[in-house]
């Protein structure tokens, strides 16, 4: 699990996109003729359901009674539904080397009849990308060999692939989608205590978060899903799912008072997750890419490390791509991407990160001459 600091350049606050949401369990369904003490939650999707006349529920559905109050009783119901559901498809990720060794987790992402392949992070498998070994640990205990497909030190993602097939794979959500007080489950083997699972809310969205724990040097810039689910070292590859069990995040990293007492820091309340959106597209073409590499987006230009002032300032642009393209001068200072406020270059990093190479953004910009414009930004693409 990386380790971030709290003071002010490394974990950024940035623009929260989504509106604050009450997180809540069930959609109604049926009448309720408000003369039954009881209602039956599905335990399968949490809809609620008016009991029948003599107030026993089904059997695939449990008994709430009305004077408990449904939050009391709910939350739980929900939490152990979705942890049967997702545990199978959650991996312990064990890395040896000659100089050691590391715990991490992860997530099956796809799997055939022959053989399956694992999300997790790259600072995780780092160490044994050029010597050591890769075990997986599955829900029943059954350990496998696993080898790196390929990875990406930018976005912090790696791909495992182990040679057995069939294996349960946990349903892909929608990053998109959540909003701040929904209610999410951590899952992985926090200081290597497999099949550990905790529960939270989304305390931010879009919180740039840049790491430096890649052991070839190279930051990762992380749009991040900000949770209070305790996140500790060992949680980093495994899945952040939503309410319904649907991967939304990978773990990666966590903020830290720089103080503890085994020289691990531990939870705080300050989790980050890669949204599942960005990382699909990137495991998606580790996957399917002949070499096995993802591409990431790329504006063209060089941000002046030593301007202090809110936004990002630019200070040379590449010759022939995005921003040369769209008429950005040199000089001018980024303030906003598709609306969303920069408040300085790693915020302004993080965003584009965000988008997939080709994608079109709104950049807006205060002009060295004065005033501020609007530039339709088509963004180029890199390989990693």
């Amino acid at each position: 699990m990386l380790k971030i600091s709290s003071t002010a350049g490394k974990v950024l606050a940035g623009t929260i996109i989504g509106a604050t949401a009450v997180g809540g369990f069930a959609t109604a369904a049926g009448t309720f003729s408000g003369s039954s003490s009881v209602i039956c939650a599905d335990n399968r999707t949490n809809a609620l359901y008016a009991a029948p006349s003599n107030g026993v529920c089904s059997a695939n559905r449990t008994a709430i009674s009305l004077s408990q109050g449904v939050a009391s009783v709910l939350p739980s119901t929900s939490i152990k539904s979705i942890v049967q559901k997702v545990s199978p498809s959650v991996v312990t990720v064990n890395v040896t080397t000659s100089t050691g060794g590391d715990t991490g987790s992860g997530s099956i992402i796809q799997s055939d009849s022959n053989s399956s392949y694992v999300l997790t992070n790259n600072h995780v498998i780092e160490a044994a990308a050029t010597s050591g070994t890769i075990k997986i640990e599955l829900n029943n205990g059954d350990q496998i060999d696993a080898k790196i497909v390929g990875r990406d030190a930018n976005y912090d993602l790696a791909v495992l692939k182990v040679s057995k097939g069939n294996l349960p794979v946990i349903q892909i959500g929608d990053s998109s989608s959540i909003s701040i007080g929904d209610s999410v489950i951590a899952f992985g083997s926090p200081l290597g205590l497999s099949g550990t699972v905790t529960s939270g809310i989304v305390s931010s969205l879009n919180r740039p978060v840049t790491t430096g724990g890649s052991a070839s040097g190279v930051n990762s810039y992380v749009d991040a899903i900000q949770t209070d689910a305790a996140i500790n070292p060992g949680n980093s590859g495994g899945p952040l799912t939503d309410s319904l069990g649907r991967l939304i995040g990978v773990n990666s990293a966590i903020a830290s008072t720089g103080s503890s007492v085994s020289g691990q820091a531990g939870n705080i309340g300050l989790g980050f997750a890669i949204p599942i959106n960005e990382a699909k597209r990137v495991y998606t073409e580790i996957i399917t890419s002949p070499t096995h590499t993802s591409t990431r987006p790329l504006l063209g230009v060089y941000f002046d490390n030593a301007y202090t002032g809110v936004g990002a300032k630019i200070s040379q642009l590449v010759t022939g791509e995005a921003a040369e393209k769209a008429g950005i001068p040199v000089g001018a200072v980024i303030t906003a991407i598709d609306g969303n406020r920069v408040a300085d270059q790693i915020s302004a990093i993080v965003k584009i990160r965000s988008y997939a190479p080709g994608a079109t953004v709104q950049v807006t910009a205060t002009l060295p001459s004065g005033g501020s414009k609007v530039f339709s930004v088509k963004l180029g693409s890199s390989t990693n």
